[in-house]
């Protein structure tokens, strides 16, 4: 992997507890009604399973951060003194299912925060928003020795669960060594098909380098009753090489070097980019799978904000 120390607030190696711990005021800003804006999904289209505002009553319920102020019950409102909302059945809660990659391949970067760090920190804000706006919020972290599997629900401490699942799968230095089945985005694709109930909302958080036959059918699998979006976490040395001098690049295999003036080895580099991702549209929009991108040099809140709706709510 690609040497990179850098310690810089923005510019984080670990997210540890604390610091996913304090998305939640981002995540509260994204669904402060000043802040709410539907914007365009910046890649691929955007299909979704729900069927839009209805007009059967579900539930009335005290108010939640989020929610729409044109909801309010005033008679509700004035007999219980407290604010309450009314909600209609295609607006109950829902789950959201969070799958977050903390592999090997994610501990790099070459600007701004490495792989793993912009992975947690989405995962973080996603699990925030779901719970602010009444969703049920779960997650799997995978890529490690271990996976963790949190179910959805609406407790927070479901959340916080997931949170520390993140922190405690940072890697704090690059694997030197093959971990067997550190990948693990099939296993834990099968688990979200064995959990996720019908009409979940699905997000899958990864840099997608385990990607096979297998993963194309569990993807289509989920999708086909679940609204499923893959962010595709990057990094701009994913697709260009330094252009001078010599590199050191760090491996399971050792340390190899190259020669960033080579243009046949920038050639190869590119055209290997650009066919894996050629690769990885052609498998989500073949599965009915949402394509977005998140660089490392990338703020996780401008990405949240082409994910939620002006109600508050994940898109």
């Amino acid at each position: 992997m690609f040497s990179n120390a850098a310690t810089h607030h923005h510019h984080r190696v670990t997210a540890d507890l604390r610091h996913l711990l304090l998305l939640q005021a981002q995540a509260r800003t994204l669904q402060m009604p000043s802040a709410r804006r539907a914007l365009r999904q910046r890649r691929g289209g955007h299909h979704s399973v729900m069927r839009g505002r209805g007009m059967s009553l579900a539930e009335v319920r005290p108010y939640q951060p989020g929610d729409d102020v044109r909801r309010i019950d005033w008679r509700v409102t004035a007999r219980r003194q407290e604010p309450h909302t009314r909600v209609y059945e295609e607006e109950r809660e829902r789950p959201v299912l969070i799958l977050c990659d903390l592999g090997p391949g994610l501990f790099f970067a070459s600007e701004g925060s490495y792989k793993q760090v912009r992975a947690a920190e989405l995962s973080a804000l996603l699990a925030w928003v779901a719970h602010g706006s009444g969703d049920q919020a779960g997650g799997i972290v995978f890529g490690g020795e271990t996976t963790e599997i949190i179910r959805p629900s609406r407790r927070r401490r479901s959340v916080m669960q997931l949170l520390n699942a993140l922190s405690a799968h940072q890697r704090h230095q690059p694997a030197t060594t093959p971990e067997p089945g550190s990948d693990g985005l099939n296993d834990a694709l099968t688990e979200a098909r064995r959990i996720a109930h019908t009409g979940s909302r699905l997000f899958v958080i990864s840099d997608f380098q385990g990607a096979d036959g297998d993963t194309r059918s569990l993807l289509a699998g989920l999708a086909m009753h679940n609204q499923v979006t893959a962010v595709l976490v990057t990094d701009p040395l994913d697709d260009h090489l330094p252009g001078h001098g010599d590199y050191a690049v760090g491996g399971a295999d050792g340390t190899l070097w190259f020669d960033g003036d080579d243009r046949a080895l920038q050639r190869a580099w590119w055209e290997a980019s650009q066919s894996r991702y050629s690769a990885l549209e052609s498998l989500f929009r073949q599965t009915g799978t949402n394509l977005l991108t998140l660089a490392t040099g990338e703020d996780p809140v401008a990405l949240m904000h082409g994910l939620t709706s002006s109600g508050g709510r994940l898109l």
